[in-house]
């Protein structure tokens, strides 16, 4: 209460002295309570004592700063982009690992380098590795790392990019420890190598590792030797690659997927498929690379070109690739279904038929299958394999296939899709071969299986014996076979059997009785063929009967059939030969009907103006 009532008379008193302000805005400076004191004399200062000075404020730019206690290591000159420069952190790294290097032995700091690698600390490990070098043991002797450490050191450096001289250097000063380079610390030589592509500098590098393995183990290269420098040199020196390749496989090496990949990918660029099938067969011996397999669309590339040049052993290769990938997505889960393309597996089977490979027919034929998936193949399969079975000698393999024809394409409206003179003529080929003995063979097999149950009766099969006889000029087999057809197994002859027949007749200059057999199924209401007028012009042309062999020609225009050009040229070598001018015009006449250009016999005419005299003898 005391405290206010001087506060009112504090106010009291303002206001007498200045009437004219609004005291309504004045405030109090203090809520303490009022307190009284006295006013009282100031003691003098001590005198001032000599101090050391503060350091300087380190916003100045001053030079003392660097004598600052906080910060012992100056800043670099001109660094003003941050308050703290970065230097000085750099500094503090570095002597923190100077201090670290002074107690750590050598298994402490393989263990340092352990936990450095993980978190890619290279640059500390280069520099732990260089202070703790530098520096003594606990007994006071300099530090020796042995060469797994060294190694350590040398994977930091390339981990940081020094170039493989550097690298090289830093394995030369390892004699200045008594170390040995082994594989490893050639490896990371390599690798730096790799990186560069110095190929002719990893090529010397390896050869020196093998000359050195030979009186230090240590030193000889692995796997990851093999495959570094394999990896650059087939894509530049192809031949030395495969010398390296087979030193590699000789001395037992593994090759990486990517290596395998490379050397196929060269060879079949470089046109070297023989030997990429020498390396593949190498490899399919040895234990730990029978499993190597390229990919989908290097092996289908493989087959593309091993059946461009009928190498049997690739062909067969890409083929098992191909298959092992279909099995391997199969049993996958979920299923990936790859299928091969017919037309590979039709190139294959064209080559084991030029090659007379029964394996390689057999691979293709399952592969075929697994990639229809119950699917009927195309014709040209079927005739594919019945031309490699017929060309190995297997005819009742290749009859079996014939009737797998038969059945899956019984009613196909195509005329020569068995014809034995275009699609079936490999087969009639086989059955001749021996003369008339394979022939009676294959009727004899055709009438056991025209009585089995179920029964089998072609007359595509009697077809093929027919024109076999006639390949072997035996028209008597030959006509007794036609009778067979409607005699013996009881079908209808077709247009094939009376071509067959007609052509038996033509070869042995029997041209009436081809005419007559014409005439026949003609009358028959059988419509012929192109096949068919060809044949009888081949038997006018026998018998020298150009008018005959030009009104053939005729009846086939008028049939709706057009002349091929061998046919023409046949007609016109006879007409040259026989000085029949006027049916030559006939023939330039067909030919210009039907935009046939017939060319010219000059290298024939040379042949056959030759003067065979002893004139000039």
């Amino acid at each position: 209460m005391a405290s206010m009532a001087i506060f009112n008379r504090s106010r009291s008193l303002i206001k007498s002295l200045n009437p004219q302000h609004d005291f309504s805005k004045l405030k109090s400076i203090s809520t303490f309570s009022f307190l009284s004191q006295e006013a009282q004399l100031a003691e003098s200062p001590p005198p001032p004592q000599a101090t050391s000075p503060l350091p300087p404020n380190p916003a100045s730019g001053s030079p003392l700063y660097s004598q600052n206690w906080r910060n012992p290591y100056p800043p670099p000159f001109g660094s003003n982009s941050s308050l703290i420069p970065v230097s000085g952190f750099n500094q503090s790294n570095t002597s923190r690992i100077q201090a670290l290097s002074d107690t750590l032995d050598v298994s402490s700091l393989m263990n340092t380098f352990a936990e450095w690698m993980t978190s890619h600390q290279w640059l500390d490990m280069k520099q732990l590795f260089e202070f703790w070098t530098a520096s003594l043991d606990k007994n006071g002797k300099p530090n020796k790392p042995d060469v797994h450490l060294y190694n350590h050191y040398l994977r930091a450096n390339l981990m940081i990019g020094a170039s493989a001289a550097e690298l090289l250097d830093l394995v030369a000063q390892m004699e200045d420890f008594a170390l040995m380079p082994n594989t490893a610390s050639f490896n990371l030589v390599l690798k730096a190598m790799h990186q560069s592509k110095e190929t002719e500098a990893a090529e010397k590098l390896l050869q020196r590792m093998l000359e050195t393995g030979n009186a230090h183990k240590e030193s000889l290269p692995d796997d990851e030797s093999f495959n570094l420098v394999l990896s650059m040199l087939f894509s530049e020196n192809l031949d030395t690659a495969l010398k390296i390749l087979d030193t590699a496989l000789k001395s037992g090496y593994t090759l990486s997927l990517d290596v395998f990949n490379g050397c196929v990918y060269s060879c079949l660029s470089k046109g070297r498929p023989e030997w990429l099938a020498s390396v593949i067969e190498k490899c399919k011996k040895m234990e730990q690379n029978k499993v190597q397999c390229p990919s989908w669309n290097l092996s289908n590339y493989i087959a593309e070109v091993a059946t461009q040049t009928d190498n049997k052993e690739l062909a067969l290769y890409s083929m098992e690739f191909l298959a092992k990938w279909i099995a391997r997505g199969e049993a996958a889960r979920p299923p990936v279904l790859l299928s091969v393309d017919e037309g590979v597996v039709v190139s294959a089977l064209g080559t084991a038929a030029r090659t007379y490979d029964s394996k390689l027919l057999d691979v293709s034929w399952s592969v075929l299958k697994h990639s229809l998936r119950q699917k009927v193949p195309n014709p040209e399969s079927f005739l594919a394999k019945i031309t490699a079975l017929a060309s190995q000698g297997n005819l009742p393999k290749a009859f079996a296939a014939l009737r797998e024809l038969e059945i899956a394409y019984e009613t196909s409206n195509s005329e020569d899709l068995f014809s034995p003179f275009t699609s079936l003529n490999p087969l009639v080929m086989a059955c001749s071969k021996n003369g008339f003995v394979t022939l009676d063979e294959v009727y004899f097999q055709l009438e056991k299986l025209s009585e089995a149950k179920p029964p089998y009766k072609s007359v595509a099969a009697l077809n093929c014996i027919i024109l076999g006889c006639a390949n072997i000029w035996d028209v008597d087999r030959a006509y007794q076979t036609f009778n067979a057809i409607d005699a013996t197994f009881g079908l209808v002859p077709n247009i094939h059997s009376y071509n067959a027949l007609i052509c038996a007749f033509g070869k042995l200059s029997k041209r009436d009785e081809a005419v007559k057999v014409f005439e026949h199924f003609v009358g028959l209401g059988v419509k012929p063929n192109s096949a068919t007028y060809s044949l009888l012009v081949d038997a006018h042309l026998i018998r020298r009967d150009l008018k005959a062999a030009l009104s053939v020609v005729t009846d086939m225009v008028n049939a709706g059939y057009h002349p091929s050009k061998e046919m023409l040229k046949k007609i016109r070598r006879r007409c040259i030969r026989e000085m029949d001018y006027e049916s030559d015009d006939r023939v330039a006449s067909f030919a210009r009907e039907h935009q046939i250009r017939m060319g010219s016999e000059n290298r024939r005419n040379m042949l056959f103006n030759l003067d065979y005299s002893t004139e000039y003898v």
